[in-house]
C-alpha cells in the first residue's frame, strides 16, 4: 500500500485535532498536531499575551521540522496525518504543490462545525484541558483566528473528505 499524505484542514474548534488522532489510530498513520509540537517546545516560553510574531516565527520552525519527520516517514511507507493549522487557502495551495512536486499521494480532510459550536468547544476544552488540550485559547485569540481562517474556495474540497458535526 503506497503511503499517503493526509491533511487536515478548517477553522479552529471544528474538531480537526479529535479527527486526526482517530483517523490515525483506525488507518495505522502517524500524525503530526502542530499545536502539540508548539505546546511542547514552546509552551513554557510563551508570552501573556500571546505575540503575533512570536508565535509565527515558533510555527515555522515547527513546520520545518514536521516535514523532515512526515518526509522520512512517508519513504518508510507510512501514511501521515497533518493538522498543522492551514487557515488560508494560500497554505492549502502550498501543501498541493508540495505533494505535486514530489508525487505523493494527497488527500485533504476538511472538518468544520458552526461557530457557536466551535466557540463553545474551545471554551470547555480551555477549562477540562483533556487529551486535545495543548495551548489555551481565549475568546480574543479565536476572534483573531476566525479573522485569518479562509473557509474553502471554489474546488478546493473536490476529492476531499468532508466531516461535519453539530
Amino acid at each position: 500500500m503506497t503511503a499517503t499524505l493526509h491533511v487536515i484542514f478548517g477553522p479552529s474548534g471544528a474538531g480537526k485535532t479529535t479527527y486526526a488522532h482517530a483517523f490515525a489510530r483506525r488507518e495505522g498513520a502517524v500524525a503530526f498536531i502542530l499545536d502539540d509540537w508548539m505546546a511542547r517546545l514552546f509552551g513554557p516560553d510563551m508570552p501573556d499575551p500571546i505575540e503575533y510574531d512570536w508565535m509565527i516565527e515558533r510555527v515555522q520552525r515547527c513546520e520545518g521540522q514536521i516535514w523532515s519527520v512526515v518526509a522520512g516517514c512517508l519513504a518508510a511507507g507510512t501514511s501521515v496525518i497533518l493538522d498543522i493549522g492551514l487557515m488560508r487557502r494560500a497554505d492549502r495551495d502550498r501543501v498541493r504543490g508540495i505533494a505535486g512536486a514530489t508525487d505523493l499521494p494527497l488527500q485533504f480532510h476538511f472538518v468544520s462545525a458552526s461557530a457557536e459550536v466551535r466557540r463553545a468547544r474551545v471554551a470547555d476544552r480551555n477549562v477540562v484541558r483533556g487529551e486535545n488540550f495543548a495551548i489555551e485559547v481565549t475568546p480574543e485569540l479565536f476572534d483573531f483566528i476566525e479573522g485569518v481562517y479562509e473557509p474553502p474556495g471554489p474546488g478546493e474540497l473536490d476529492g476531499a473528505i468532508i466531516s461535519e458535526s453539530a
